[in-house]
């Protein structure tokens, strides 16, 4: 039986108890739908081994194979993590269209007497109605943007934000990068479509009534390209600013940055990037300070005399309304409290 879903919203909802992803483990790591566990009928080498066979030998022997594969990969999956589950489990499954492979294992499910049912189209049609969201139609949500220069916590204030019942949504969070030359993490980022795919889900499960605030980001976080339709939102969106000194800055970078500190090595050598734009010179000073462990004047440094140039001139690029500015004297978990309130209350909810 094969279950039809029009709309995100649809698939956000569904009502399965489990979503299964029966398509190769590379499709998967590329994209897949939310909350998806990736029990794979075919691996990548069996996959290729059958489109060859049906290329170079005959349709009919491939899908013999294939079947053959097939029933194999879903006894196993029957014997490990579906072994302990109920009469009652209902499961929905997907492939890449919604065809074989995904009616196949969903028939073996079926047998075994559970209520699995197949996601009409599989993954394309649900990689579909994510770019017509993402890209194809105005974005129906009201953003307002947390702007700032480096350093003033728009990250941790999102997550405060969050936590008071404020609608956000943490663009480098799902991207796993912080936008910047030292913006890399432990966790890879994601793919293009997985990371379309993740901010469309966080949109589906918004008030389109209710402002949504996002950080103030450039067209890129990271390697992943905001989409057409959040970028355009974010171009026109009304903007709550926030600034602090200099010190103030410094301290909660040296913090917010500790992981990156924690290599010298990786550190100097991130900061020999910019030895295009700063010059030799400057670069081995703050490569001087990390072999000295002066990270908050490091800190401070390359706020001054680096980010903050760069952030003006992109900044009076910008002709935005701009809803109120917040001062921070201090930045700790305290001070940020604070500043998160008086945030909601210029943002009008």
């Amino acid at each position: 039986m094969a279950r039809r879903f029009d709309t995100l919203s649809q698939y956000c909802s569904h009502g399965f108890d489990t979503v299964i992803d029966v398509r190769s483990p590379s499709e998967f790591a590329q994209d897949h739908l939310p909350r998806a566990i990736s029990l794979p009928v075919l691996s990548d080498a069996e996959r290729a081994e059958v489109g060859t066979i049906y290329v170079q030998d005959s349709p009919f022997r491939a899908r013999k194979v294939g079947a053959a594969l097939v029933a194999q990969n879903a006894a196993r999956h029957l014997q490990g993590p579906l072994s302990d589950l109920e009469g009652g489990w209902k499961p929905l499954v997907y492939c890449w269209r919604g065809g074989q492979r995904s009616g196949s294992f969903a028939s073996i499910l079926n047998q075994v007497g559970w209520r699995a049912e197949v996601a009409e189209g599989g993954y394309r049609s649900y990689r579909r109605l994510v770019a017509d969201t993402m890209h194809d139609k105005p974005l129906r949500h009201r953003l307002i943007l947390l702007d700032g220069n480096t350093g003033t916590a728009k990250t941790d204030l999102l997550k405060i934000l969050s936590s008071k019942g404020m609608q956000i949504v943490d663009l480098e969070g799902l991207a796993a990068h912080r936008g910047s030359i030292f913006g890399a993490v432990a966790k890879p980022q994601p793919s293009q479509k997985s990371f379309e795919g993740a901010l469309a889900s966080a949109f589906e499960g918004f008030d389109p009534e209710r402002p949504v605030l996002v950080e103030a980001e450039s067209s890129k976080v990271g390697k992943c390209q905001v989409p057409r339709s959040v970028w355009a939102a974010m171009c026109t969106a009304p903007r709550i600013q926030i600034s602090a000194p200099l010190a103030a800055r410094a301290d909660y970078l040296t913090r917010a940055y500790a992981d990156i500190s924690a290599d010298p090595a990786a550190l100097k050598l991130t900061i020999g990037y910019l030895r295009r734009l700063q010059g030799a010179e400057l670069v081995e000073r703050w490569q001087g300070m990390v072999d000295s462990n002066d990270l908050r004047r490091l800190a401070s440094e390359l706020v001054k005399q680096h980010y903050d140039p760069r952030y003006t001139k992109s900044r009076n690029r910008i002709d935005a309304t701009v809803l109120g500015e917040i001062f921070a004297n201090k930045l700790t978990p305290d001070a940020l409290d604070d500043v998160a309130d008086r945030i909601v209350a210029l943002a009008g909810v």
